[in-house]
């Protein structure tokens, strides 16, 4: 079976349709919500306690002309004070068993308009009921409606304040969170010499640069621990090489049958295994650069692929003139081919179209964990242990293609609108090459 592909981390950021939300209109969105809320209950309490010591106050006023017009009437003349009625029918009830306790009170009731009425009572001694009856001022109205409007305009005031802090605050904070994941991006790229620290600079620390801090450490670690792994696979190769090519010799010298051949086949599948173990292992360590010549991409791969199976059909669509490493080019379209051969059927197709080069079997197509995580060392796809390969060619594919400043992309072929459970009529590998290839980009190493 085919090796499997590693997906590149900013595949993983695009899925998710889900709708997304700055950080900065979150906290700005928060801010205006507390805001508001803090604005009305503070604007209802101070409009009640204004309301209440207004009405307080004409309470406290009436209850002294009830008791002016008290003394009036208990004198001997008699005066009556303009308002003051005697046994007014329209007392309110509950005022009315307050004065026939023989004491006295004032009350407040509400118009249907919402204003209130104030009202005072209290008995006299010929056994009457002196009451006063008056409304709210308009001076004690008008005060409390530009109270009302002052506190509007100062829960708008509020409100957009706190927007404008959220979105201030929040833009900062967002700024330097999306520094700190641009730069572990780059980490993940296996740019090694960037620092989520660094990045998101700036001279407030919060918690953001813990974070940094964290993920700095991590990759280190992570990158310690792959640059072990790197030497360790690169000194067991290197040290198998001497073995193996003694062994090679030796077989060369055993005497012709069928034994001779079976040890001199799998001599030289170890000395191959062992050289391409070498080669990832160049790879991983990101030191490999491209060695440029300028090419005729069709011209090159026509040469190329006729002199390794001439049964191999080429298709130049439309030349195309570019500067890459033509040994690296050549490792990376041989390998193709022979996954092709392997693992495919035929006929196996290449295609030229400007600088990007097609390679098709006609087989049973990549496996599904190939499409979804991409070419991976020593996993082969096959079910069992005994597939053929070891997943290094994919692999060395990937690798030199990143040497390169190319693209390597996977796809099966399958009948337009078919569901995934139909079996595939083909595999494509695309290359995707670039008009110049960099000089200073080399691998970096691959993630288990």
């Amino acid at each position: 079976m085919r090796g499997i592909f590693r997906r590149p981390a900013t595949a993983h950021a695009a899925e998710g349709t889900g709708m997304r939300t700055g950080l900065r209109w979150k906290l700005s969105a928060a801010i205006a919500l507390v805001g508001a809320l803090v604005a009305i209950a503070l604007s209802l309490v101070v409009h009640n306690a204004a309301r209440v010591s207004m009405l307080d106050n004409a309470r406290d006023l009436a209850d002294e002309r009830i008791r002016i017009a008290q003394r009036n009437y208990e004198s001997p003349s008699r005066t009556l004070f303009p308002n003051i009625k005697i046994d007014d029918p329209q007392l309110p009830s509950a005022l009315r068993a307050k004065v026939e306790e023989s004491r006295r009170a004032t009350y407040v009731t509400d118009r249907p308009g919402g204003a209130p009425d104030i009202w005072a009572a209290v008995p006299v001694k010929d056994g009457h009921v002196l009451s006063l009856h008056t409304g709210f001022t308009d001076r004690s109205t008008d005060i409390l409606k530009d109270l009302d409007q002052a506190l509007v305009i100062g829960s708008i005031a509020v409100v957009l304040g706190g927007s404008a802090l959220g979105v201030l605050i929040g833009g900062q904070l967002s700024r330097r969170l999306r520094k700190a994941a641009a730069a572990a991006n780059q980490v993940a790229r296996g740019e090694s010499d960037v620092r989520v620290r660094d990045a998101i600079g700036g001279v407030v620390r919060d918690e953001t640069d813990d974070l940094a801090r964290a993920v700095d450490a991590m990759a280190d670690t992570l990158q310690q621990r792959l640059e072990a792994e790197r030497r360790v696979t690169a000194d067991i190769a290197h040290e198998l090489r001497t073995p193996v090519t003694g062994l090679l010799t030796a077989a060369e010298l055993l005497p012709p049958g069928r034994p001779t051949e079976l040890v001199l086949d799998r001599a030289k599948a170890m000395r191959t295994l062992v050289e391409d173990v070498l080669e990832v292992a160049r790879l991983d360590s990101a030191s490999e650069r491209a060695e440029l010549q300028d090419i005729l991409l069709g011209e090159f791969v026509t040469r190329r692929v006729a002199a390794k199976d001439p049964a191999v059909e080429v298709r130049v669509v439309h030349e195309s003139m570019l500067t890459t490493d033509p040994r690296r080019l050549e490792r990376v379209l041989f390998n193709l081919l022979a996954n092709a051969a392997r693992h495919g059927k035929p006929p196996i197709q290449v295609t030229v179209e400007g600088r990007v080069i097609r390679v098709r079997d006609h087989g049973p197509g990549f496996p599904s964990d190939l499409l979804a995580d991409g070419p991976s060392r020593f996993r082969t796809g096959s079910a069992d242990r005994a597939g053929h390969g070891h997943g290094l060619g994919l692999t060395i594919a990937a690798g030199q293609a990143r040497v390169l400043g190319a693209r390597l992309t996977f796809r099966n072929v399958r009948p337009a609108g078919a569901p995934d459970h139909v079996p595939a009529e083909g595999a494509v590998a695309v290359l995707w090459l670039p008009e110049h290839a960099p000089t200073n980009t080399g691998s970096y190493p691959m993630l288990p």
